[in-house]
């Protein structure tokens, strides 16, 4: 039984924080330095869940079968960087880990 007031209350701590952003969100502004923090929170998330899997599973690139994903990550690195359109990096991506793929 305890674990299960356990669970409810770590459910209840987790719903109440995310509830307290959507709640509060117009009424309390947050200092500039912590809004442009913020700011790149999307990107390092972006950049730790990505580049385990570019580089392989242990984080290093063996330069055999991680080759295609290596070119597909700079191909859509580049599209981004140069047309700022990431549904267009992410279809340059795809496309060229497709082929390198069926290519090697």
């Amino acid at each position: 039984m305890r674990i299960w007031l356990i669970i409810a209350g770590a459910g209840i701590v987790t719903y109440l924080t995310r509830a307290s952003f959507i709640v509060l969100g117009d009424r309390v502004t947050l200092p500039p330095i912590a809004e442009r923090s913020l700011s790149y929170v999307a990107p390092a998330a972006f950049a730790a869940i990505s580049v385990p899997l570019i580089l392989g599973g242990d984080g290093f690139a063996g330069f055999n079968e991680d080759v295609p994903r290596i070119l597909a990550a700079t191909a859509a690195g580049a599209v981004v960087w140069k047309t700022r359109n990431i549904p267009l990096s992410l279809l340059a991506g795809m496309c060229t880990l497709w082929s390198l793929t069926w290519l090697l």
